[in-house]
C-alpha cells in the first residue's frame, strides 16, 4: 500500500511538472514579434543569441520584408490589382464629385465610370517600379532599425519603409502615371467628361490634377497591403515560405 502511494504521488508530480511546462509555452505567445523582441535585448556585434547569430536575425527580418514587399507588388501590379480591389480601388478626385453627380443626372455615368477605370489602370502598370525602391529600403537597413521594427507594432516595417521610399516611390511613379494615362486614353477620357460637364448650363468651373491623384492612392494602395503582409508574417507561420525565415522566427 505504501508503494502504490509513492507511485500515486510521482504520477502527480509528473502531471503538474508537464502542465506547468505547457503553460509557460501558452504564456509566451504564438507569434515571432515575442521572440524577436527577446533574442535584440541582448544583440551585440556578431554575438550569438541561443543558437542564432545576430546576423541570422537582421538578415531573417529583411528577407521577411523582401518576401512581403515581392507579394505586395506581384499582387497589385497586375490587370485589377487595383481596379477591383474595394480596399484601393482609385476613385475620381474629390474635385470631380460635381461633375459625377451632374453627368449621372443626365444619364453619361458610363464617362467617369470609364475615365475612373482608366486610373486605376495606371496605377497598376506604375505599381512595378516599387519593387526595386523596397530592396533599396531593405538593403539600408541597420541593426538599430531592426530593432526598431522588431520591438515597434505590427506595421513597424511600413511605417519605415513610407518615411524611407514615399519621396523616391513618388518620384518614379509619376512619369510612369503620366504615360500610362496618356496612353490608356484617361486624358482623353477627362477632357470629354469635362466637355460633356460645361455643357450643361451654370455649371461651376473645376479642375483636377489626374496624376497627382493616382500617385497618391497607388502609394496608398501599396503601403496599405505592405502592412497586411507584415502583420501575417509576424503572426502567421504559413507566410514563413523560406529557410531562414522558419530558423529565425519559429519559436
Amino acid at each position: 500500500m505504501k508503494n502504490l502511494n509513492i507511485k500515486f504521488l510521482g504520477t502527480i508530480q509528473i502531471v503538474t511538472i508537464v502542465l506547468l511546462i505547457l503553460s509557460a509555452q501558452v504564456f509566451a505567445g504564438n507569434s515571432w514579434l515575442n521572440k524577436g523582441s527577446d533574442l535584440l535585448k541582448s544583440i551585440g556585434g556578431g554575438q550569438k543569441v541561443g543558437a542564432l547569430s545576430t546576423e541570422e536575425i537582421g538578415a531573417g527580418l529583411k528577407e521577411a520584408l523582401r518576401v512581403g514587399s515581392d507579394n505586395v507588388v506581384k499582387q497589385l501590379g497586375t490587370t485589377d490589382g487595383f481596379n477591383t480591389d474595394s480596399n484601393i480601388h482609385i476613385p475620381l478626385p474629390g474635385s470631380l464629385n460635381k461633375v459625377k453627380s451632374m453627368l449621372s443626372k443626365v444619364g453619361l455615368s458610363s464617362l467617369f465610370e470609364d475615365l475612373e477605370l482608366k486610373l486605376n489602370r495606371a496605377a497598376e502598370v506604375a505599381t512595378p517600379k516599387a519593387k526595386q525602391l523596397f530592396s533599396n529600403a531593405i538593403k539600408s537597413l541597420t541593426m538599430e532599425d531592426v530593432k526598431g521594427i522588431y520591438n515597434g507594432p505590427d506595421d513597424a516595417a511600413t511605417q519605415y519603409f513610407k518615411g524611407k521610399m514615399s519621396p523616391d516611390l513618388s518620384n518614379e511613379m509619376r512619369p510612369v502615371i503620366e504615360e500610362s494615362l496618356s496612353q490608356v486614353g484617361a486624358v482623353r477620357s477627362y477632357d470629354n467628361m469635362m466637355k460633356q460637364y460645361k455643357s450643361i448650363p451654370f455649371v461651376p468651373d473645376v479642375k483636377a490634377d489626374l496624376t497627382d491623384h493616382v500617385v497618391e492612392k497607388g502609394m496608398d494602395g501599396i503601403f496599405y497591403y505592405m502592412a497586411k503582409e507584415e502583420a501575417a508574417i509576424r503572426q502567421n507561420p504559413v507566410k514563413r515560405t523560406t529557410e531562414l525565415l522558419k530558423k529565425v522566427f519559429t519559436k
